[in-house]
């Protein structure tokens, strides 16, 4: 089963934009160096943060900016604009129809797959990228106190 780590790419840099929003360390490059990938996955992914609205860019500038405070962008808008309105578990497509389980399966799961989806896009648009960016700087600081400068905004 082949998934996709898209969205935790677009997560990262997101929470990586805001936190390094007043400095320097912003582009292509110096965020694909934290997401261990190549720039040009980060300019993909940036260009669909931008087309959702999530982010602003500048052509020449390294200098993106979210476009809205990370309180008012949740894990479903992130997740919306990198698969789109993908559901996150798929019903197989191809099943034989002269079997009892193979005929049925796919009416079951995709009612059941449908309740879920549904569950799931609650629970996302709960969690913002403001809580994240928190998690995320208190970890930081119980390993490098150094950075609290940096971080203190989101503590």
């Amino acid at each position: 089963m082949r998934y996709s780590i898209q969205f935790s790419n677009a997560i990262h840099i997101l929470a990586y934009i805001e936190i390094y929003k007043d400095t320097n360390y912003l582009s292509s490059d110096m965020i694909a160096n934290s997401v261990e990938t190549n720039p040009a996955n980060v300019r993909r992914i940036m260009s669909n943060l931008k087309k959702s609205n999530l982010i602003i860019t500048h052509i020449g500038k390294p200098k993106p900016t979210l476009s809205k405070s990370p309180k008012e962008i949740s894990l479903l808008d992130i997740y919306r604009s990198i698969e789109g309105n993908t559901n996150l578990i798929q019903v197989d497509p191809k099943t034989n129809p002269e079997c009892i389980v193979g005929a049925n399966i796919q009416t079951v799961l995709a009612d059941n797959y449908e309740i879920l989806q549904r569950k799931v896009e609650a629970e996302m648009e709960k969690i913002t990228l403001d809580t994240l960016i928190h998690d995320i700087s208190i970890l930081e600081l119980k390993n490098r106190p150094e950075n609290e400068e940096l971080l203190k905004e989101y503590l």
